[in-house]
């Protein structure tokens, strides 16, 4: 490996010599040890080796980098400043070789991750805490969105991963389901099924609804649609924007929302329609 080195500032430039990389690591030991001996064996290489290759350095360069001595050398003045130079370029390569290393092998870096709503103790946000504990070289990014935005931002390469609640199934990513968390229908204490100690699908038939607009609103929506298909009277679904995670009743109205903080991992589904199923999606490089 080579370096073009202006040959008055010591700086990178197309008009200067082309300096091979090992000459100046060489260069760089004589200067720390200030003899061309313990330079050699620090490095591994005949004395010789390290004093060809400083001489023809100073050759090539045009400039007189140590002054030799009986016991050793001392650097120039200009050897000075190209030492300062030539060590803070040195340095950066060296990190940037390390930092792709840390890159390439997963250590460091940044994951941008489209969330439905990060819910305190929810499966979700204990497994995003414990990702960041084991990668703590990783930047996690997170935006909180609808199933619908988090995939247009994915295919817009905005985002790295999606949670979305609902299939993950996605045919230009890889997918998969990662968890699901029951669902809980959340009454007015004067509704005539409050005091039930379950409540079916059909018993909701004819209720309206509140869902909300965002986090998992849509899918809930959804969810409502499919369950209660084909029975009369039909569903009133009202919107509203609720703040993450909120339990929210009005008058008669009937909200039906995940349970965060009872994840199954795959595991029995329970009672059809009682659960809401969360995946993931991400790029396939």
């Amino acid at each position: 490996m080579t370096l073009t080195l202006d040959s008055r500032s010591g700086m990178p430039s197309r008009l200067g010599s082309r300096i091979p990389l090992v000459s100046l690591i060489h260069t760089l030991a004589v200067a720390e040890y200030l003899n061309f001996r313990h330079a050699a064996n620090a490095l591994g290489v005949s004395v010789s080796t390290v004093s060809t290759r400083v001489k023809t350095l100073e050759e090539d360069l045009g400039i007189l980098l140590f002054e030799r001595h009986a016991r050793g050398v001392r650097l120039t003045d200009a050897g000075h400043r190209f030492i300062e130079q030539v060590s803070a370029g040195v340095d950066q390569l060296d990190h940037a070789v390390k930092t792709a290393g840390l890159a390439a092998s997963g250590e460091c870096g940044r994951l941008r991750l489209g969330i439905h709503a990060l819910i305190p103790r929810s499966f979700l946000a204990e497994l995003i805490a414990q990702y960041r504990e084991t990668h703590p070289g990783i930047a996690v990014e997170i935006t909180e969105s609808t199933a619908r935005d988090a995939v247009i931002q994915l295919r817009s390469d905005l985002l790295d991963l999606a949670f979305v609640a609902g299939p993950a199934e996605l045919p230009d990513f890889h997918s998969r389901r990662i968890w699901t968390e029951p669902l809980v229908a959340v009454l007015p204490e004067r509704h005539p099924l409050a005091g039930q100690s379950t409540v079916t699908w059909p018993d909701l038939a004819g209720e309206t609804f509140l869902v909300r607009y965002d986090s998992t609103g849509p899918q809930v929506h959804d969810h409502i649609i499919l369950r209660l298909a084909g029975r009369l009277p039909p569903p009133s679904i009202q919107r509203f924007g609720v703040g993450p995670g909120a339990g929210f009743v009005l008058g008669h109205l009937v909200a039906v929302q995940p349970k965060p903080g009872h994840p199954q991992h795959a595991g029995p589904r329970g009672q059809a329609g009682t659960h809401l199923r969360f995946g993931s999606g991400w790029h396939p490089e």
